[in-house]
């Protein structure tokens, strides 16, 4: 989950970018509607062009959505004292931050639980605050595992479970610099604050309507590296907000520590060489943390062509 807080966004009002800002009219973004027959096609379309898309008739209940919310905002409203309560092992619970000493400018609050852990957040009501997260993260994994399902059916993948993960919510505050997810996708929502933009291939950014009863989906560096290429995962940021304040949450699907990651073979088309090196996902998270936030994190496991 993110929460973005006023005093924050005014001490850091903006995020530096190497490209220009959003064009003032924005192209149409993807929408799939997941209760339509041809929504499979639609996901590997939008998938391959984009890296992105939003999900409607997404069958998440919006009293789900709304109870979490309500009980982030509450969260993040508490002494600081207070929300360092927040117990899970590092780096899980609270934390915040400014992001990034090497040209990442922002400033994030967040709170990043594991789906399997007993969150233990101190709140007054912290019984409440567990049922919501518990209901809200059963009915998103369903989602988001509904859409997996119907990647691995589009792209024909074997075997089906190949993309089998496990999840975790996140919450933060402010801007965030440019960026992909690591992950094999995030499923992605926030309170009606305008703020997330994305890249598009020719390197302009546009800015996403912000939309409370839809999800957004960003395909993630490890799913790009499972496809060889065919899906990029997109790079994204939030543009800070000085008139109202955004929470977003956002939901992790990514692969078990151990778990290898490799081009799949069913995806492989006659002699096309594969473009990464196989690694594991701590290689990658190990990788990842010694990099520039707005780096190409997946540069250290492509493979050289020999020319």
């Amino acid at each position: 989950m993110v929460i973005i807080s006023k005093p924050a966004i005014e001490q850091f009002s903006y995020i530096r970018n190497k490209q220009p800002a959003a064009a003032l009219l924005p192209p149409l973004i993807p929408i799939v509607d997941l209760s339509k027959p041809d929504s499979k096609h639609q996901i590997i379309k939008a998938c391959e062009e984009f890296g992105f898309f939003k999900v409607i008739n997404h069958g998440v209940p919006m009293e789900f959505i709304s109870k979490l919310e309500s009980e982030a905002t509450n969260f993040f409203s508490l002494p600081l004292c207070e929300k360092e309560k927040a117990g899970q092992p590092k780096p899980y619970g609270y934390g915040n931050k400014m992001i990034g000493p090497n040209g990442d400018v922002g400033w994030v609050e967040y709170l990043l639980l594991m789906t399997n852990q007993d969150p233990n957040i101190a709140t007054q009501n912290p019984e409440s605050f567990r049922v919501a997260l518990n209901n809200y993260m059963a009915a998103v994994k369903k989602m988001a595992c509904e859409i997996l399902e119907m990647v691995a059916d589009g792209l024909k993948i074997q075997p089906r479970n190949v993309l089998n993960v496990v999840q975790s919510l996140k919450a933060n505050v402010i801007g965030f610099g440019e960026h992909t997810d690591p992950q094999i996708i995030s499923v992605l929502r926030s309170n009606n604050t305008s703020g997330l933009q994305i890249s598009l291939r020719d390197g302009s950014w546009i800015s996403v309507p912000p939309d409370h009863h839809s999800f957004f989906i960003n395909v993630g560096d490890s799913l790009q590296v499972m496809t060889n290429g065919r899906f990029k995962s997109v790079k994204h940021r939030v543009v800070a907000n000085s008139v109202k304040s955004r929470l977003s949450m956002i939901y992790f699907c990514g692969p078990p520590l151990s778990e290898k990651i490799v081009p799949l073979p069913s995806l492989m088309r006659g002699d096309q060489p594969s473009l990464y090196k196989e690694f594991t996902w701590f290689e990658y998270k190990t990788s990842a943390y010694t990099s520039r936030l707005a780096d190409n994190r997946l540069m250290h496991f492509e493979k050289i062509a020999a020319s």
